[in-house]
C-alpha cells in the first residue's frame, strides 16, 4: 500500500526526504515536504489540506492546531512523534533600549504575536501565567495574522488585529508596540535594518532553568493520522512512530561531521545541547511526553481555545498510549 505523508523541513525529517527510513514491508511511502505559513517544495496549508482536502494520510500539524481540531471533532488522530520544538523564552524580543528585563514587567504593555492561537502564542502566554506568575490576560495582545479557527476570546482580553507582521520591528522603533513574541523576527530585525533584544538578559540559562524544572522541551508540532484510515489498519500509527524514531537517529548522526552545516561551531553546539539538556530532549513516545502534552492541554483551556481539559490519552492512537 502507499502512505503519503506531509512533513515540514527540517533536518529530522531529511531521511524521509532522501529515502534512507525503512518502511515496512510491503508499504510503499510517499513524502510530501509541505509548509503551514511557509510555501515548500509541495507547496503550504498544510493543516487545511491534511483536514479539509485529505491530501495525506500522515501529516505534521501545531499542537494548539491539533488541540483545537480535537476539541471541535475533526476526525484526526495524534501519534506521539514531536517533531518541532521551541522554548518560548528566547521568542520574547523587546528594543534593545527598552527597560523591559522581567516577564512582570510586561503587564499593560502591547505585544504582538502571529495569532492568539499559534502554538508559540499558546506557550508563551501559558508560561507567563503558570511558569512567572504574570497573568497573560494584563497585556494587550495585537496579532499579525488571522485566527485559523474560530474561537470566543475571554471576557476583557485586550485582543487587537494589527496585520502586516515585516513591519512590526518599524512599530518597535517608532514605540508604537513594546515587542513580539514570534519565533521567526521580521526581515527587518534579522537583517539589521531595524533593532530588537530578547527580553530575558540570559535566555539560554532562562530555558536551561525551566527544563529541569519540568525535565521536557514544550512540544511545538505532532504527527497526525487520518481516523478513518487509523481504524481500518490500525497500525500504522506504531509504524510512523518507528520510522519517525529511525529519522531522529540518523539526523543525529550528520553532526558527526563538524561541517555537515555552515554552522562553523555546530558541532560544538549539538554537543553543548546534550550535556545542558541531559535525558534526550526530542524523545517521542506519549509516556515521555504525557506531562508536556498535559501542560499543553491546561494552556489552552486557560486561554478559552478549548471548551474542557480532556485527557491525553484521547488524542493518541490506542496502541501508542504505551510508548
Amino acid at each position: 500500500m502507499k502512505l503519503s505523508i506531509a512533513l515540514d523541513r527540517y533536518d529530522r525529517h531529511y531521511p524521509f526526504f532522501d529515502g534512507t527510513v525503512t518502511p515496512p514491508e510491503g508499504v510503499e511511502l510517499e513524502i510530501f515536504q509541505v509548509g503551514q505559513s511557509q510555501n515548500w517544495r509541495d507547496g503550504d496549508d498544510r493543516h487545511e489540506r491534511m483536514l479539509h482536502g485529505k491530501e495525506f494520510d500522515v501529516a505534521e500539524f501545531s499542537m494548539s492546531s491539533f488541540l483545537m481540531a480535537k476539541g471541535r471533532g475533526l476526525p484526526i488522530v495524534g501519534i506521539p512523534v514531536f517533531p518541532r520544538r521551541l522554548f518560548s523564552q528566547s521568542q520574547m524580543w523587546v528594543h534593545p533600549e527598552s527597560d523591559l528585563w522581567e516577564p512582570s514587567e510586561l503587564v499593560g504593555k502591547k505585544i504582538a504575536l502571529s495569532s492568539f492561537q499559534t502554538t508559540l502564542s499558546l506557550l508563551a502566554k501559558g508560561d507567563l501565567k503558570f511558569h512567572y506568575g504574570v497573568n497573560w490576560e494584563d497585556i494587550h495582545w495585537l496579532l499579525t495574522t488571522e485566527e485559523k479557527v474560530k474561537f470566543q476570546p475571554k471576557p476583557g482580553v485586550n485582543i487587537e488585529f494589527l496585520g502586516d507582521r515585516e513591519n512590526l520591528g518599524n512599530l518597535l522603533e517608532a514605540g508604537e508596540i513594546d515587542g513580539f513574541f514570534l519565533p521567526h523576527p521580521p526581515k527587518s530585525v534579522t537583517t539589521g535594518k531595524t533593532k530588537a533584544r530578547r527580553l530575558f538578559r540570559d535566555p539560554q540559562a532562562e530555558e536551561e532553568a525551566y527544563y529541569q524544572k519540568y525535565g521536557d522541551f514544550p512540544i511545538m508540532h505532532v504527527m497526525t493520522v487520518q481516523e478513518e484510515l487509523l481504524a481500518r489498519e490500525p497500525w500504522i500509527a506504531g509504524a510512523v512512530l518507528k520510522m519517525c524514531n529511525q529519522a531522529w537517529d540518523i539526523s543525529d548522526s550528520y553532526y558527526e561531521d563538524p561541517n555537515w552545516s555552515r554552522l562553523a561551531w555546530g558541532r560544538h553546539a549539538h554537543e553543548e545541547q546534550w550535556a545542558r539538556l541531559p535525558g534526550n530532549p526530542w524523545r517521542n513516545g506519549f509516556k515521555e511526553n504525557k506531562d508536556n502534552i498535559e501542560r499543553f492541554i491546561k494552556y489552552s483551556h486557560d486561554q478559552g481555545l478549548i471548551d474542557e481539559p480532556y485527557g491525553a490519552e484521547t488524542l493518541f492512537a490506542a496502541d501508542t498510549l504505551d510508548s
